[in-house]
């Protein structure tokens, strides 16, 4: 998987929910200690979405002074570490994503969030475990996401048929799930079930929008059209790609591959 496909797992997986800041962090930590935590967890997810990683880092210490076990602290604590990136705290992060999932093993964001940061260090069959429970978990408002990035890294591994199911599973949790409709449509491709690749291809565009195609969308859709003989709907989708992403390895791909004669580009 390339670097973009990363950033966007990780992206659409580190979900900082914030329930509306109506406190200060002057909230006494000896009258309502659970109240502090989670106003100070709660400061620390602005601060993280705005890239002040230094104050989100001193919220959190204050807010596991108060209670070094607190699910929703040291999920953050584990957040942030990799977001700074540097060897040594994608290392301790590690330690603070297990400690949320200790306090709250049926913490379905804790375990997606720590599904991303194993997918990061390229510990897939952990990550596989991970997204596995968060997408199994009814009524979480991310499980089409955790079970899409299970799908992802079972490509990775080579499990088709798992990614598959996962990629199925994502849509029928939420139908405009547009990343599965696209990994979908491609192992379809490559499965030369066109029919199934051209609806679930059309589906996508329908979604995001003829214009808002990246390169490896434009792509399949190309080898889609190619493979339906609709040489007029590829020769438009060739033209997009070439306007828009002339420098993309999907475009250079195609340039090798235009007047082969194999019958599925890849």
């Amino acid at each position: 998987m390339n670097t973009t496909r990363l950033k966007t797992i990780i992206a659409t997986t580190v979900v900082l929910t914030v329930w509306g800041l109506t406190a200060c962090q002057t909230t006494s930590s000896t009258k309502n200690p659970e109240k502090a935590v989670q106003v100070r967890s709660q400061l620390a997810a602005e601060y993280i979405r705005n890239g002040d990683l230094d104050a989100a880092k001193r919220s959190l210490d204050q807010a596991l002074k108060i209670n070094a076990r607190d699910a929703n602290a040291n999920m953050m604590m584990g957040i942030l570490l990799q977001q700074e990136g540097s060897k040594l705290n994608m290392e301790k992060a590690d330690a603070y994503f297990k400690r949320a999932i200790s306090a709250e093993p049926n913490n379905a964001q804790a375990r997606n969030n720590y599904g991303t940061y194993l997918y990061q260090m390229q510990r897939y069959n952990e990550a596989i475990e991970q997204f596995t429970r968060a997408g199994a978990t009814l009524g979480y408002d991310q499980r089409f996401q955790a079970l899409e990035n299970l799908g992802r890294i079972y490509l990775i591994v080579g499990d088709v048929a798992n990614a598959e199911k996962s990629f199925k599973q994502a849509l029928q949790a939420n139908r405009n799930a547009t990343i599965s409709m696209l990994e979908l449509s491609e192992i379809f491709y490559l499965q030369q079930n066109n029919r199934d690749a051209s609806q679930l291809y059309e589906q996508y565009v329908r979604n995001v929008g003829q214009k808002n195609q990246g390169a490896r969308a434009l792509w399949l859709g190309i080898r889609i059209a190619r493979a339906n003989a609709d040489q007029l709907g590829m020769q438009v989708l060739v033209n997009q790609l070439r306007a828009l992403f002339p420098e993309s390895l999907e475009y250079q791909r195609y340039l090798q591959l235009q007047y082969s004669t194999e019958a599925v580009w890849k």
